[in-house]
């Protein structure tokens, strides 16, 4: 009779060695600028939720995704406004942040009370329902989005002033105001002061601007330049012959005449070229610009690519023999 062999027992594996945790590195940062008249420091470049058409229900999907990559790549400052979609923008600013680790505490968020909106109710009632819609308890910066003649502003001062006080907003601040509105709205302030100014500011839209910068210098008052790139034009767009959308032409207001839009192009090729010599994009050339000259850019991004797109010409250093030719060129100097 055969003896059946003892059966063998199975070795027991090896314990695996657990894999180290990878921590996936921190975005460079993208700097910030400091904010005298504020709580916190200010970021040195945003991300601007303005734009055509972004906020129709079909199309939040992507812009959700635009705001979630602008986090993730290290963009802290948001711009939005009231008006911007009827508030759409607001909520969706909101829900993305809200998502966010932690709810985003880290996020400088920066709102508007429209131009509609600027007697002392409104201002208060405006503020509280942008930040139902924003999923947050107070604000960075609350800005007027333009002045109107028609209501002083005494009342909107006192109103921001208020709210400021009750720590409901880190500072007040304004967009699209001149010299002499800069002047008559610091009047009506007792202990805040007037941190930031907002105004469209580009290698091409400067004219009659040095008045209000040397104000805001000054008055330690940071500069916001919204439309950077000068909708696109300043990336490289429509220098191929590729005709120019009415909707940019209607909201860059100052292209919307065939013959100063023709001498725009112009002196936007001879950038390019300008570019292509330094090696260094375009739109870099545009944001470095305006960092030198103390301005904080808002950039407009309305797909994840173009957040990568814009970073990439934020990081990309630009010599100052560049910007200064670059300066001149776009006055209309000849090459």
């Amino acid at each position: 009779m055969t003896s059946k062999a003892p059966r063998k027992t199975p070795r027991a594996a090896p314990a695996r060695k657990s894999a180290p945790s990878v921590r996936r590195p921190s975005p460079p940062p993208i700097g910030s600028l400091p904010l005298t008249h504020g709580k916190r420091a200010h970021p040195a470049l945003g991300l601007g939720l303005w734009g055509f058409g972004r906020w129709k229900p079909e199309e939040e999907a992507r812009t959700k995704a635009t705001i979630g990559r602008a986090y993730e790549l290290g963009f802290r400052w948001f711009d939005t406004a009231e008006v911007y979609g009827g508030g759409r923008s607001e909520r969706v600013l909101g829900d993305v942040l809200t998502r966010a680790a932690g709810g985003a505490p880290d996020a400088f968020v920066t709102t508007k009370v429209s131009w509609e909106h600027l007697r002392a109710t409104q201002v208060r009632a405006s503020l509280i329902n942008s930040l139902e819609r924003l999923g947050r308890t107070s604000v960075d910066l609350y800005l007027v989005h333009a002045p109107d003649a028609r209501v002083p502003l005494a009342d909107t001062m006192g109103a921001l002033e208020a709210l400021w006080k009750e720590g409901r907003v880190g500072a007040i601040g304004v967009s699209n105001f001149g010299l002499e509105e800069l002047e008559e709205a610091a009047k009506h302030l007792s202990e805040a002061r007037i941190a930031v100014n907002q105004v469209r500011y580009n290698l091409f839209d400067r004219d009659e601007f040095d008045p209000v910068r040397d104000y805001c210098e000054k008055n330690q008052i940071l500069i916001e330049a919204y439309t950077p790139l000068a909708r696109g034009i300043l990336t490289g767009r429509y220098l191929d012959g590729k005709r120019v959308p009415t909707e940019v032409k209607r909201f860059a207001r100052r292209l919307e005449e065939a013959d100063r839009l023709k001498e725009v192009l112009a002196r936007a090729r001879t950038l390019k070229a300008l570019a292509d010599e330094a090696g260094v994009p375009l739109a870099s050339i545009a944001l470095h610009w305006l960092a030198r000259n103390g301005a904080a850019p808002i950039v407009g991004m309305s797909r994840p690519d173009q957040v990568d797109a814009n970073l990439t010409a934020w990081r990309t250093a630009v010599p100052d023999r560049v910007l200064a030719r670059a300066d001149a060129l776009a006055r209309g100097e000849r090459a």
